[in-house]
């Protein structure tokens, strides 16, 4: 009989926690730490981890994996990033709970919200519940290859209590506030981590209508803070809102943390216009408050928040121009043949954007600030390099010049819009927000926004980045680094029995050669339920990613295996 199931030898072992790292063996039994130190017993397994650092599996506190959950057991592209433990129902959006007669509105908001094709979800959702307790139950009963935790979202739950006075954003009766309180409580008992809530008008449904949380006044959003607090567990999580005066939003919550008595995180970013230094407006009232007793984190994007442009994607600088309607669901190789007819790129030169959704117009339009990726993905990009401004060297218009570019490769190239977070040409924004107390690397988006963002590669750019490549002055520590991707955010969220590598933690493990750590560019993949499309993005220097004792990469492919579940609530450290 063999002493551990697995044992990681030889490598380099940080601890998670910001520790100095040792050299060390690992032993695994059952899913668990066993041992850390020098191991000469056998195992059933070995891998020998020489010349690699050994972190514990990354953690992932905002995804939106709710409806891939539900159809497909790898939650791709995030768990070949090193990701052990995803937590979705992020910005208020999700599938459950809801009545059979609310799905169409549910799939509406998560389409435009979240860029997920509608009939993706018409074919791939089961439907097989109503409550999120029978949501959660569904879960339950699906293997992974990482572990899922699920958060209630605000949309849906205003939806199921107050069905189409919701989507027409009617205040709520005190009576639909008690059902809110109460049925968030119910959740969390469940085994919900947290409630998730939007304010961010740009939140919308494909055709622009706002999600059904937006205009939620303060009653409704203390609503939910109260179920948090008489459940006694779980966090709030919530989208604010980017107009306006960032110290009342700020205020709000600190309310709304105050009442619930719970940790509460939100959404930080250097946004592309206005005051370009409100973030610090708000990450020096998030000193203050925690100073003063709340629990209050600032999720933050490790690089800047880029939209990608394509003709297979969602979006590009003549997807809402009325000549290129027709080909919107056609083929790439018919829309490039399409372009390629000097008659048809005249007339569609001569076009302006249209649709009924202004924020998609605008999205459209930024395509101007938008770099060619190219192989190598690069994300800190030249603004020469910006097709505006190259457009204008050649001497010809920026439509004309995106329209050949969007032609190369056959079709597949991809153009890049660094937005949020790269306002003035570089990373020291992002650097501040990074090295401050009180944030959390998060916001990577996996399982959403298929066709525009592919953002769940935020784990393999912060340590190649922040922790190898940045210069002296701004390298962040390998050590701090990694706890930044594996206990800081599992303790954001009550998971204290991961992110972490110490006897009794779960044993959901990296090991990665740092060297090799890279990025390639993203790729489109057609194979989500109804044959819909997705951004891919894969990477180098993954040996080997474990979750409860079980590989299920090696060498950046996946295994057979699916140790991953649903977790239910909080979890502490076992005792050995």
């Amino acid at each position: 009989m063999t002493d551990y199931d697995l044992i990681v030898r030889n490598g380099l072992v940080y601890d998670g926690l910001g520790g100095p790292p040792v050299r060390a063996d690992i032993g695994i039994k059952d899913g668990m730490i066993a041992h850390i130190g020098d191991i000469a017993g056998p195992a059933a397994e070995a891998i020998d981890a020489a010349g690699k650092i050994v972190t514990p599996g990354f953690v992932d506190i905002h995804t939106h994996f709710d409806g891939q959950a539900t159809w497909e057991n790898r939650m791709v592209p995030s768990s070949n990033h090193g990701v052990t433990t995803v937590v979705m129902g992020n910005c208020g959006v999700g599938f459950a709970p809801c009545k059979p007669d609310q799905r169409d509105m549910l799939v509406a908001v998560m389409e435009g919200v979240e860029d997920v094709p509608e009939v993706v979800m018409t074919e791939g959702l089961p439907w097989s519940w109503e409550t999120f307790p029978e949501f959660l139950d569904v879960l339950d009963t699906r293997h992974y290859d990482v572990d899922i935790a699920a958060q209630l979202p605000h949309s849906a739950l205003r939806v199921y209590v107050m069905g189409d006075r919701a989507a027409a954003h009617e205040p709520p009766s005190a009576k639909d506030l008690e059902q809110m309180r109460a049925l968030t409580r119910e959740a969390i008992e469940a085994g919900a981590i947290g409630v998730s809530t939007s304010r961010n008008m740009m939140h919308r449904t494909k055709a622009g209508a706002l999600a059904p949380s937006l205009f939620s006044e303060e009653d409704e959003l203390k609503a939910l803070a109260t179920g948090l607090r008489d459940a006694g567990t779980g966090v709030y999580q919530i989208i604010p809102r980017v107009t306006g005066s960032a110290v009342d939003e700020f205020a709000l919550m600190e309310r709304i943390a105050s009442v619930a008595e719970r940790p509460l995180s939100y959404s930080l970013l250097q946004m592309p216009a206005g005051d370009p230094d409100e973030w610090r407006v708000s990450l020096d009232a998030l000193t203050v408050a925690n100073d003063r007793g709340l629990t209050m984190k600032a999720q933050v994007a490790p690089r800047p928040v880029g939209m990608l442009y394509g003709l297979d994607l969602s979006f590009h600088p003549f997807s809402l121009h009325p000549s290129f309607r027709p080909l919107l669901d056609k083929p790439l190789a018919e829309k490039v043949a399409a372009m390629r007819d000097p008659a048809f790129r005249a007339q569609l030169l001569s076009e302006e954007p249209e649709d009924s959704n202004p924020v998609s117009v605008k999205t459209v339009i930024a395509s101007r600030f938008a770099y060619p990726m190219g192989d190598v993905p690069v994300y800190e990009p030249d603004l020469a390099d910006r097709i505006d401004n190259r457009a204008a060297a050649l001497g010809v218009t920026w439509q004309e010049h995106a329209y050949d570019l969007l032609l190369e490769q056959e079709g597949r190239a991809i153009l890049y819009q660094p937005g949020a977070n790269y306002r003035d040409g570089n990373l020291d924004a992002v650097w501040e927000m990074l090295t401050h107390r009180d944030t959390i690397v998060a916001l990577a988006d996996g399982g959403a926004h298929y066709g525009m963002i592919c953002d769940a590669s935020f784990p393999t750019f912060y340590l190649s980045r922040w922790a190898r490549d940045a210069a002296a002055d701004q390298r962040i520590a390998l050590e701090t680094a990694v706890a930044a991707l594996s206990s800081v955010p599992a303790d954001a969220v009550g998971l204290g029995d991961r992110g972490r590598l110490v006897a009794g933690a779960k044993a959901d493990i990296n090991i990665i050669d740092l060297d090799r750590l890279a990025l390639h560019a993203p790729t489109v993949a057609h194979d989500l339920p109804a044959g819909g499309r997705r951004l891919r993005q894969l990477a180098d220097g993954y040996v080997a990613t474990i979750v409860s004792g079980v590989v299920t990469y090696r060498q950046g492919l996946a295994t057979d295996a699916l140790p991953g579940r649903l977790v239910r609530g909080c979890k502490a450290i076992a005792a050995l």
